[in-house]
């Protein structure tokens, strides 16, 4: 049963015909928020990061869309949130599980996914324990365990989130996401925009990031089947270098790629990202 489907959302471009959708799904008590483009036979579902903690996709299909727009032809994207409301102790394994059946009620099927830093983690849980749903996977500057870098970052923004000090919870994700260049050119900006994007609450974000913070798949990272690309930053801040090296070692068949020079926020800031994506998911198995 799909539940505030938002059906009269779905809207088309004039031009191109492209389907573009805000719509949500019913999971017990609560819902899911979900964004989609495109009306093509090969699905993609996109994870994002614990950013998700701070604010969901919904309604914001138009402002999402763009980085797809080339790919939507033959593809149809999802861009999931985690699900509103999450019991204490909710873990990784259980966005998994409700990410699976989100995708059952929308009637998804056989579907390729990408998951970005959290998303990623998410992401791994998907393969190892629901193998039948996946197609093909991408994991994004993600780890397979709460490293210790992972540990003392997400740490630090959790005790940031309980002071309630999104200035500084802003500003120390943009210093651990980005590119010293990066930094130059728009660091002033985090501060300000900081001051018009905090939440009415952090209950959200401390719930995704402590979930981070107890995973762990390092183990069970040899039972994913599906062909993988693993893209990684050649500096990352947020989760480290040595993660990309412990996922494609244990991966079976996966193939990767470090953006030398960019972090954790290598998806926003390589041009070639979503490109990059798209050809592994045509070429699977190809070197990239």
């Amino acid at each position: 049963m799909i539940g505030n489907e938002d059906h009269d959302n779905k809207k088309r471009m004039v031009k191109t015909g492209m389907c573009i959708k805000n719509g949500s799904v019913k999971l017990g008590d609560t819902d899911m928020y979900y964004v989609s483009f495109g009306d093509g036979d090969r699905k993609l579902v996109m994870l994002p990061g614990l950013s998700d903690g701070l604010a969901t996709v919904k309604g914001k299909a138009w402002l999402l869309v763009n980085p797809y727009r080339k790919f939507l032809k033959d593809h149809t994207v999802y861009i999931f949130s985690r699900k509103n409301k999450m019991p204490e102790g909710y873990g990784i394994k259980d966005m998994a599980d409700d990410q699976v059946r989100a995708m059952e009620i929308l009637g998804i099927g056989k579907a390729s996914v990408c998951g970005v830093s959290q998303g990623g983690m998410i992401a791994q849980c998907i393969a190892i324990y629901h193998p039948e749903v996946l197609d093909r996977l991408i994991l994004a500057v993600t780890a397979p365990s709460a490293n210790e870098v992972v540990q003392s970052v997400v740490s630090g923004w959790i005790e940031m989130a309980k002071n309630e000090d999104h200035v500084k919870l802003m500003t120390d994700t943009a210093e651990k996401m980005y590119s010293d260049r990066f930094l130059e050119k728009n660091g002033r900006l985090f501060p300000v925009l900081a001051r018009f994007t905090k939440p009415s609450g952090y209950e959200r974000f401390l719930r995704n990031a402590d979930a981070i913070l107890r995973f762990d798949v390092r183990n069970e990272l040899g039972k994913i089947t599906a062909p993988t690309l693993i893209i990684a930053g050649g500096d990352d801040k947020t989760v480290g270098n040595d993660a990309v090296t412990q996922l494609s070692e244990r991966i079976p068949g996966s193939v990767r790629f470090v953006y030398e020079g960019l972090g954790h926020g290598a998806f926003e800031e390589a041009g070639d990202f979503y490109d990059r994506i798209f050809a592994f998911l045509r070429e699977t198995g190809t070197p990239v």
